[in-house]
């Protein structure tokens, strides 16, 4: 496993491949949750690698302009863009022009259970196709130079429990990296994840393998790592409303810690930062919007009083929520004060 370096490292393309990476605990492409806002912050405290939220191809290549802010990666020192789609060759033209942009990743998703998705033969509904699932690969890695990823689950269901016939696909078509959220489709996000199954996946293939879900602390991701065999853990839903925790994780996997939060002053400078992204990004009503499953989450994980969680998710002023925003992380005293 690779040593981490603490840090902000200033802003590169250079390219690099998964095994470089400094650290082993990545933050996992979210649809609608992990924004620019977010991914910066996780790799200002210390995330290996940030993925964007899921990018339609076709629209992307259509020019919407919420799928370009979406891939955007401004200000990060290495970022991946995940991409879903079925059409191959819109797949490969999206990446190209994605990675003209400054990806350093290009990711496939190939796991995503929603049934907008996979009802549209794409995300996970390609677990049960591996030929096309393959030509998409295929021209995804003909069309970039960076490295390719590719992000899917155990299978579709338990009678199709074909991640490792799936993960050999993908190396032999240039993959540099396989991901396993280690559920299968017809789960959703629903029991425990099956962290010993992704072993399966390693056995499989010589390209360094992530696993993903339920990592919520330190000793989750050496419990992962263990069952697994894993490279890397790739943190998702523990990370909303704490950014910070992927970059602790790391922390906590490289030196034998338990996880350690950063410094109140410092969890709400980035919560409060982030929230202007999303302010700047989209317009000030959109993001205030957009915001709230954000703020929710930061006020709940703060230890906010309940009052102010609710007014924070229920303003319909940016200015009065972004002030909120910042007494739910001043000192406990500072708090009943106010």
């Amino acid at each position: 496993m690779v040593a981490q370096k603490l840090g902000n490292p200033p802003v590169s393309q250079s390219r690099f491949t998964p095994s470089e990476l400094d650290g082993a605990a990545m933050l996992a492409p979210m649809s609608g949750v992990s924004d620019l806002g977010m991914r910066r912050a996780a790799s200002r405290f210390g995330a290996a690698l940030v993925f964007s939220e899921m990018v339609a191809s076709e629209t992307f290549l259509a020019g919407e302009a919420e799928s370009r802010l979406r891939a955007e990666g401004e200000g990060l020192a290495r970022h991946g863009v995940q991409l879903v789609g079925r059409e191959p060759g819109a797949m490969g033209e999206a990446a190209r022009r994605v990675e003209g942009a400054g990806a350093d990743v290009i990711d496939i998703n190939m796991g995503c259970p929603a049934r907008r998705v996979a009802g549209a033969l794409a995300g996970a509904a390609l677990m049960c196709d591996l030929d096309r699932a393959s030509r998409i690969i295929e021209a995804v890695v003909t069309a970039v130079s960076a490295p390719v990823s590719v992000k899917m689950r155990l299978g579709w269901d338990d009678s199709l429990r074909n991640a490792p016939r799936l993960a050999r696909r993908a190396e032999r078509a240039g993959a540099a990296m396989i991901t396993v959220h280690a559920r299968t489709r017809r789960q959703f996000y629903d029991g425990r994840a099956d962290w010993g199954a992704v072993g399966e996946v390693v056995a499989a293939v010589g390209v360094p393998v992530v696993v993903n879900g339920d990592c919520r602390s330190v000793e989750d991701a050496r419990a992962m790592l263990a069952a697994s065999g894993a490279r890397a853990v790739m943190i998702g839903r523990a990370a909303i409303g704490a950014p910070w925790i992927v970059g602790a994780i790391a922390r906590g996997l490289k030196t034998g810690a338990r996880l350690e939060e950063p410094p109140l002053a410092e969890r709400g400078e980035a919560a409060l930062s982030h929230f202007d992204s999303l302010l700047v990004g989209l317009g000030r009503r959109a993001g205030l919007r957009h915001a709230r499953k954000h703020l929710a989450a930061y006020a709940e994980k703060a230890g906010a009083a309940p009052a102010i969680r609710r007014a924070l998710v229920t303003s319909e002023d940016a200015d009065v929520a972004m002030g909120l925003l910042a007494r739910v992380f001043e000192p406990a005293e500072g708090r009943e004060a106010a």
